[in-house]
């Protein structure tokens, strides 16, 4: 028996220091100390050896493995730590080279846009309400004075789902929907996209966006929507941006009015952004109708109010001086890098 023990240890030790790699390490583990493996086999041939001899064939056995898996740690760290400086040696890294950069996106202009016509409102106490796309034809157009055959109905011809449902051709729905809930006073902005039967060029897109406004209380005037829309065009284009009101019609509103700001460009001098005029139209507004107060179950004669609205894409046109609003949906990421 001592002569077998002497025999695997001189054959394990020999195996372990030819071993290249740390799986042949594995397989000599487990062939001599797994289970299945040679000094395994040994102690359960212990129950043949004598009661006097069994104690010193122990010892013996267990000092071999002792010394089988130290030899086997031993080879394993120098093949580990011979790996670990080929790869240093190999897998050079130089920190002193830039970091690779993530490309992370940005907000549309589109986005930018609106994000800035909604901090102006906000901080004057307004609130941002967002209504359907799809919209009954009460709420888009008979709600808002556009009865059927009304010459403006023509203006916005638009896509029907059925005759009574509509892909909305203004956010001014949304202001209808509000005024319905009865929640007076009301200092609102709606801002979404809206679809008319519009061909497509520099300045016009079936789909396009708008923010309207709305404002519903007792005793509101011309005098409020003047200065409400006066601080707007300063705080988006300039505190020296003027503005002037021009009389104009619109259903929803009466008296009417569109709004034109002082060139940002030239300050009103004249110039090619504003073809000479040094003016720029920016708006369509005016006080509520009373009969769309009525409709709406508010009391024209208690309550009043006035009612604007913005062409979001004409603000992002206007805000970064670009010629063709089909620039904006193109997804040119040259032209959307700028932003």
């Amino acid at each position: 028996m001592k002569e077998k023990l002497q025999a695997i240890k001189e054959k394990a030790l020999d195996r372990i220091a030819n071993s290249e790699n740390l799986d042949a390490l594995n397989e000599i583990r487990v062939a001599y100390l797994g289970k299945k493996g040679e000094l395994t086999e040994v102690l359960k041939g212990m129950k043949d050896v004598s009661a006097e001899e069994r104690p010193k064939i122990g010892a013996m056995v267990n000092e071999t493995r002792t010394i089988i898996e130290n030899k086997l740690e031993e080879v394993k760290n120098r093949i580990a730590s011979a790996a670990r400086e080929l790869k240093l040696k190999t897998e050079v890294i130089d920190v002193t080279l830039p970091a690779k950069r993530n490309l992370i996106g940005h907000s549309h202009p589109n986005t930018v846009a609106l994000e800035e016509v909604e901090r102006i409102f906000v901080g004057m106490g307004y609130e941002v309400v967002e209504g359907p796309e799809i919209e009954y034809d009460y709420y888009n157009f008979e709600a808002l004075n556009i009865p059927a055959n009304h010459p403006a109905k023509d203006e916005q011809d638009t896509f029907y789902i059925n005759s009574d449902i509509v892909l909305r051709t203004q956010t001014s729905s949304t202001q209808v929907h509000e005024m319905e809930k009865g929640n007076i006073p009301i200092r609102m902005i709606a801002p979404g996209r809206v679809f008319r039967s519009d061909e497509v060029d520099a300045t016009h897109s079936p789909s396009f966006h708008q923010v309207e406004g709305l404002v519903i209380d007792k005793n509101i005037t011309f005098a409020d929507l003047k200065g409400t829309l006066a601080v707007f065009a300063k705080e988006l284009f300039g505190e020296q941006t003027k503005v002037k009101f021009r009389p104009h019609h619109f259903p929803f509103t009466e008296p009417s009015a569109e709004m034109d700001v002082s060139c940002f460009k030239c300050g009103g001098k004249g110039c090619r952004f504003c073809k000479d005029s040094g003016w720029i139209e920016i708006l369509g507004c005016g006080m509520v109708h009373p009969h769309v107060l009525e409709m709406s179950k508010i009391d024209p004669e208690e309550y009043n109010g006035f009612a604007f609205g913005i062409g979001l894409e004409r603000i992002a046109l206007l805000k970064y001086e670009i010629d063709d609003m089909r620039l904006l949906y193109e997804n040119d990421i040259r032209f959307l890098n700028q932003f």
